[in-house]
């Protein structure tokens, strides 16, 4: 019994060990901002804030963004808008998520493979990427390109998104995101300059 316990000892010490090694995760309930040792040198690249919103929340946190780093900002537009009502809303997104359904886009980004940082905004639909986001990120070559995501949702963070989008761009770089309750994304911005400030950009 006491070989048994120390071996389970043993193995919560690793986990324990294996955990603080990785990215470490700051913020209150409403804010998570994850950081890393390695920054995000953005001189002398071109960057783009392309984002989806229906609410308007992570529109708030693009221009946020914006304010900060620059660049050019684009949105994530279908050509069937979604539903204003809630309910019909969220029935929806569910139901594309069920159909693995991909939405038409009714914009294009311009000279794309002209920009080397990509921040990449969406609300947490059902636990990932809204369905358009899929549809974004397999009509865009992003190989070769730094991908920084940011979402807002009403309580489950980034969900699997951040594995969905590294999926969909296997060659591209993944830089710690941000994520924030939607409810929060008015008053964000000082917390939206300290995650950039974290990953070095202080523009």
């Amino acid at each position: 019994m006491k070989k048994l316990q120390l071996i389970i000892l043993a193995l919560i010490t690793a986990f324990a060990l294996a955990a603080c090694s990785n990215n470490t995760t700051t913020g209150s309930g409403d804010v998570t901002k994850t950081t890393t040792a390695s920054e995000l040198d953005i001189t002398d690249q071109k960057i783009l804030i392309a984002y989806f919103s229906i609410s308007g929340n992570t529109e708030t946190i693009a221009n946020q963004i914006q304010e900060t780093v620059g660049g050019d900002i684009f949105k994530i537009e279908t050509v069937v808008p979604y539903p204003a009502d809630y309910d019909a809303l969220t029935d929806q997104a569910q139901q594309e998520q069920n159909d693995n359904y991909r939405p038409e886009l009714a914009n294009q980004v311009d000279n794309l493979e002209s920009y080397d940082v990509i921040f990449l905004g969406y609300p947490n639909w059902w636990g990932t990427i809204p369905m358009a986001l899929f549809t974004f990120l397999e009509e865009n070559d992003l190989s070769g390109k730094t991908i920084v995501p940011f979402t807002t949702h009403d309580g489950s963070g980034f969900g699997r998104s951040i594995a969905d989008i590294e999926k969909l761009s296997p060659q591209s770089t993944i830089v710690d995101g941000f994520s924030v309750r939607g409810r929060s994304a008015d008053s964000a911005q000082e917390d939206v300059a300290e995650w950039l400030a974290d990953l070095g950009i202080n523009n």
